[in-house]
């Protein structure tokens, strides 16, 4: 199973890096977690610049493909190269996450006609504008598709594609691992609650 975070210049430390710790506690043969950028370097908005794992066209093949956010997500949604590649994500075939200014990107890709989504207070009227009901939540999923609004809901993102791609155990086996010493119950619960009234029932039972 392949995990693409699409992570461009100018990418949220926390939306891209958070989910990308999170989903590789998985250690099982076959399950890998990529940073996908249209270029092999990004720099942060803080100045933190990491090495991409792969390009935009293999995320686009990938099992689940989380949108990370930034400070440059508007002139991403204007760049016809970059559109263009995504324009062959596809949720019939794949998971399909976005943090914060992500979910602008699957707005402007018209994958959120007819569904609701979450983001970030600052990308909330771009939203609107693209035609997109935003939610007053941290996260919401139907089907193959999930959004997250705030840094720190890219846990939720992560706990949902574990759940849908290797079980509820493992999803809540991550997010004990790196909840706060002392409060992992508490942490574990409230990932679950959040993500777990819009899992699949296979995924519950899983």
């Amino acid at each position: 199973m392949h995990t693409a975070i699409l992570t461009f210049d100018g990418y949220n430390e926390l939306d891209s890096l958070i989910a990308l710790g999170v989903l590789n506690r998985v250690k099982e043969p076959g399950w890998r977690v990529s940073i996908a950028s249209p270029t092999p370097r990004v720099t942060s908005m803080n100045g933190v610049t990491i090495d991409a794992t792969t390009g935009l066209e293999e995320a686009c093949t990938a099992d689940a493909v989380i949108v990370g956010s930034g400070a440059k997500t508007r002139e991403v949604v204007e760049d016809p190269a970059i559109m263009s590649t995504l324009a062959r994500l596809d949720p019939a075939r794949q998971l399909l996450a976005a943090q914060c200014s992500g979910t602008l990107v699957l707005a402007k890709l018209g994958l959120l006609d007819d569904v609701p989504a979450c983001t970030d207070l600052t990308t909330k009227p771009w939203v609107l504008a693209a035609g997109v009901e935003v939610l007053n939540q941290p996260f919401f999923a139907r089907g193959t598709l999930a959004t997250a609004g705030g840094c720190l809901a890219s846990a939720y993102l992560a706990t949902w594609v574990l759940a849908r791609l290797h079980g509820l155990e493992a999803a809540e086996h991550a997010m004990h691992y790196v909840a706060p010493v002392g409060e992992k119950d508490e942490y574990v619960e409230r990932a679950l609650r959040n993500v777990t009234p819009y899992l699949e029932p296979a995924a519950i039972s899983a």
